[in-house]
């Protein structure tokens, strides 16, 4: 009997202390309600404090996923430095290596032309000029450039994206010049393959890989080979690089030029002093002289 009385004793007590909780929470909310419209600067300054104390709290919590991934792409980025880390260390020993074999190779150089007396080329002069028009069509690869000849511009000159050879001037005006591509048709270029030091003509068809013509002797091209400019025809200066080979298919050799048309916007318009590829112009006839006892 004692005990069930105990129990019974138990069970009142929590019943009111549920209640009297209750009762507690709707007072402290009244007067919080109070309090709120009697200083609502200290209400909200309160509020915004642990609002802030509790959003990081809350954020985790809502974006566990989002947390993990987090973790995650930190830790792989981290394995990712370290293996970017490692190839950029031998990558600058490797640039070491032939940045010491340039050095080398320049001085020897200069020892073997001071020995034999070569005589310096002159410095080739250029001018920058903008790409204002694209001419290329079904029948023909051609730009219009901003420069002409009141800027020194004519025939012939070559014309370079950086240290690649796009074409050459084919028409000049007074404010503008006609660039001939490459991959013109009525454009013909002495090349050389660099690997085999094979001579050819690049050729021009109106297609976006050139071929190489008239391949001198039966060494063989391959596809990687890279294509530079010849000597042959002083039409150009030796070695400025074009393309590689990109096919050999049925016999054909064509080129894939380093720039392609689409990407010009500036051109560098360079006179080497050569006019390999300028038209032929015949000297003026001299003047007849009178007959009679002109003088």
């Amino acid at each position: 009997m004692k005990q069930s009385g105990a129990v019974g004793r138990l069970a009142t007590l929590r019943l009111l202390a549920q209640r009297f909780a209750f009762v507690s929470l709707i007072v402290a909310a009244v007067a919080l309600m109070i309090l709120g419209k009697a200083d609502i600067v200290l209400v909200e300054r309160t509020r915004s404090l642990v609002a802030d104390a509790v959003a990081p709290i809350l954020d985790a919590i809502s974006r566990p996923a989002a947390t993990i991934n987090e973790f995650t792409e930190s830790v792989r980025e981290l394995a990712s430095l370290r293996a970017e880390n490692a190839r950029l260390k031998l990558e600058n020993q490797r640039l070491l290596h032939w940045q010491m074999v340039a050095r080398r190779l320049d001085a020897d150089n200069s020892v073997l032309h001071e020995q034999l007396n070569v005589v310096p080329g002159p410095d080739p002069a250029f001018i920058t000029a903008r790409v204002i028009g694209d001419l290329g069509s079904a029948y023909g690869h051609s730009m219009l450039l901003g420069a002409g000849a009141r800027d020194g511009v004519r025939k012939g000159q070559a014309v370079l994206s950086g240290e690649v050879l796009v074409g050459h001037i084919a028409e000049v005006g007074e404010r503008s010049s006609r660039l001939l591509l490459l991959t013109d048709l009525n454009a013909k270029i002495p090349v050389v393959v660099e690997a085999s030091r094979t001579r050819a003509i690049l050729a021009g068809d109106n297609k976006d890989r050139p071929k190489l013509s008239y391949i001198a002797g039966s060494a063989s091209v391959s596809v990687g080979d890279r294509v530079v400019t010849s000597a042959s025809g002083a039409a150009f200066p030796p070695g400025l690089p074009i393309g590689v080979v990109a096919s050999t298919h049925d016999g054909i050799a064509r080129v894939q030029p380093f720039v392609r048309r689409h990407e010009l916007e500036f051109v560098a318009i360079v006179d080497y002093g050569l006019g390999g590829v300028l038209p032929f112009e015949r000297p003026p006839m001299p003047e007849k002289r009178r007959r009679g006892g002109d003088n």
